[in-house]
């Protein structure tokens, strides 16, 4: 990474790493904890999600919870299945070529990748023995996230946070090479370690002059994705159509909802729409980090809010629908597995 790109993450706050925005909103937490009379008040926000969503919950499990017209094919991959094995369930699930890959536990597109061919899947698979689940590559152009909670005794919910996602793209001078092109964009240099690893084969190649080239199609801020504020948005037909969905999942009542759409005006009207992901707790109201709008202190306000929130939604599940917390020592157990798991995913990838 250039001195130029290391001094421009630096002073964008947006690049900044996870700790600074939840590091500064301990203390509030504590707080909670201490009025709900358990560490652990967060752990029955969602009672159909392990741990109510803290990171080290399966995606295939999860993403089972979403209603069958909403969600992707999907079909789970064990590390030890064998090759043959895991193109018979694509088949069997009608899956075609080109797929997304991603382990059954990550965050922020750790491994999350477009494969093309048979050939590249078994490549990956062999590069990654991890489990992975395997998605059908949906095509809509655009992608969101919506925030949404609904406090257990109550029917209708709020949403918080509507975050339109706009894909790292280039558009080519007929001169420069792919590689200039990233190296030239402001943001796009950001990710250039990464974004050369999905174009390798095209990194030295001179493209057409005017084309436009959308150089990733993972909606994650790790992979350079331009989070959007997209609040201006929420209005009561889009929350009518989520409260809708919030009914046909039991036991989810607070996180987002990553989805690919074809327009925002069917999206509200509940149409023509893929959930590609419901996150729990450890999701954000990902509005905050469009940096045009918003600043850092913005981000912890918005992040402390929502601490609140989970505490609400937690304590009415604790003492009105008896969801037990989950243990705190079974609880640390897993926080230390799980960063054992993601330093290892980690690993893999570089």
């Amino acid at each position: 990474m250039s001195r130029n790109t290391t001094f421009h993450k630096l002073i964008n706050w947006e690049y900044w790493p996870a700790f600074m925005f939840y590091i500064p909103n301990v203390p509030y937490a504590a707080y909670l904890a201490i009025k709900a009379k358990s560490l652990m008040f967060f752990t029955a926000v969602n009672p159909a999600i392990k741990h109510s969503g803290n990171g080290a919950e399966s995606k295939y499990k999860t993403i089972q919870l979403i209603p069958e017209k909403f969600r992707p094919k999907t079909v789970f991959v064990n590390h030890n299945d064998k090759f043959d094995t895991v193109i018979n369930k694509i088949i069997y699930e009608q899956i075609n070529f080109p797929l997304i890959a991603k382990p059954d536990i990550g965050f922020r597109g750790l491994l999350v990748q477009k494969i093309d061919s048979k050939e590249l899947l078994k490549e990956y698979l062999s590069k990654y023995p991890i489990d992975i689940i395997i998605q059908e590559l949906i095509t809509f152009k655009n992608e969101c996230g919506i925030f949404y909670y609904r406090l257990p005794n109550k029917k209708e919910g709020t949403i918080t946070s509507i975050t339109l996602k706009k894909f790292l793209t280039v558009i080519a001078d007929g001169t420069s090479t792919l590689s200039e092109l990233i190296l030239k964009d402001e943001r796009a240099q950001i990710y250039y370690s990464i974004l050369k690893e999905i174009h390798k084969e095209q990194m030295y190649s001179i493209p057409k002059k005017g084309k436009q080239i959308e150089l990733t199609i993972i909606g994650n801020h790790a992979k350079g994705t331009q989070f959007i504020d997209g609040n201006h948005l929420i209005n009561k037909q889009i929350t009518s159509t989520i409260d809708k969905l919030n009914r046909e999942i039991k036991g989810w009542y607070y996180g987002r909802l990553d989805i690919k759409y074809d327009t925002f005006e069917k999206l509200m009207n509940g149409k023509d729409f893929k959930i590609l992901e419901i996150n729990g707790i450890i999701s954000e109201p990902t509005h905050v980090y469009d940096a045009t709008k918003h600043s850092y202190f913005d981000a912890l306000k918005a992040i402390k809010n929502h601490w609140k929130i989970i505490y609400k939604v937690g304590t009415i599940n604790h003492k009105k629908r008896n969801i037990v917390y989950t243990n705190t020592s079974d609880f640390i157990n897993e926080m230390i597995y799980l960063k054992k798991y993601t330093t290892k995913i980690k690993k893999l990838s570089l």
